[in-house]
């Protein structure tokens, strides 16, 4: 996985042009790089939020088995995967086609939550007080840090593979029926 977890000057460029006024929230950092702040989703980025654990295995799936991941964050026990614009809109399609949530084939997974046009997410603070790598009290921080003003984003079609994967993963799901155990063959 990537170790950059600090943002670079060029990754808060690209946090900032999903504001309205990119300039104001650049100023606001300046002044305060340990805070968060509320971004809007749905023009530079949509974010697909997963439960940490199961994110976790969604990330480990791209980038043991796929294309890696554009910036990932953890807030408050929560994953932030960004993602293309757009992809809110189209994912959760993609999920009911794969049957996503129903008993049987995915029940127990959880549901992924998707952040787009209209949402707004808080994205954990540049840097903590003292420059280095933020260390919220709330366990908030950057996996995978923006660190260009365009990072590659996965789209719907990426982060449903991945979420597919960690799915069987987590549930060992088989193509064949369960042996049965009682049989006397």
């Amino acid at each position: 996985m990537s170790s950059t977890r600090k943002v670079t000057t060029d990754g808060a460029a690209w946090l900032a042009s999903a504001e309205t006024y990119p300039r104001s929230a650049l100023a606001l950092w300046e002044e305060r790089p340990d805070a968060p702040l509320v971004l809007p989703c749905g023009t530079a980025f949509d974010v697909v939020n997963a439960p940490a654990i199961f994110g976790r295995r969604m990330l480990d799936r791209l980038w043991a088995e796929g294309p890696g991941s554009g910036p990932v964050a953890v807030f408050r026990g929560r994953l932030l995967l960004f993602a293309a614009a757009g992809t809110a809109q189209r994912l959760p399609s993609l999920l009911s086609w794969e049957e996503w949530g129903r008993r049987g084939r995915t029940g127990g997974v959880p549901p992924l939550l998707c952040h787009g046009t209209g949402d707004a997410v808080t994205v954990p603070a540049l840097r903590g007080p003292d420059g280095e790598e933020p260390a919220a009290r709330d366990g908030s921080r950057w996996l995978v840090a923006p660190s260009t003003r365009h990072p590659w984003l996965p789209g719907p079609d990426v982060v449903l593979w991945a979420a597919v994967r960690a799915a069987r993963e987590t549930l060992r799901i088989s193509i064949f029926p369960p042996v049965d155990q009682g049989a006397k063959v």
